[in-house]
């Protein structure tokens, strides 16, 4: 019977081993290896238009006017190094609550960390271009989502 008893807790312990979860990914893991799931930070800022038709942007495309792209700020972009080029943004109008997403093409040098410009075709899906500037909320989409 001893030997049934000695059987029955080796076969009981690999049981355990087997089942045992892996251990957690050292570091930051999370952010590098599974980007999608990064936490969304929406920042609150100024939103203005620029011309992307006139120079070639940041991130190596020339956009027509009519193209739903942003320039984020210098800082940021240099911050990483572009790593945010071709990344959505979700963009909404903080006086009328209207939301429209934009391609990350270019950086503005003189906007600040939370502001955006954008191209006038996507200003206007937001507000009329005579308005010039409004207040913005906005976030980065996870990287490969698109409208």
């Amino acid at each position: 019977m001893s030997r049934v008893a000695v059987l029955f807790a080796l076969l009981f312990c690999a049981v355990l081993a087997l089942a045992a979860p892996a251990p957690a990914p050292q570091g930051n893991a999370t952010t590098s290896t599974f980007p999608e799931l990064d936490k969304r930070v929406t920042h609150t800022g100024r939103g203005t238009w620029y011309y992307p038709s006139q120079n070639q942007g940041n991130c190596g495309f020339w956009d027509s006017d009519s193209s739903p792209v942003v320039a984020i700020s210098k800082a940021r972009y240099d911050a990483n190094n572009g790593g945010n080029c071709n990344q959505w943004v979700a963009i909404t109008n903080k006086a009328n609550g209207k939301t429209a997403y934009g391609r990350t093409r270019d950086s503005c040098q003189s906007c600040d960390q939370s502001s955006l410009d954008m191209s006038p075709g996507l200003f206007k899906k937001i507000a009329s271009l005579g308005t010039g500037e409004i207040t913005i909320s906005w976030h980065f989409q996870a990287k490969g989502w698109s409208p």
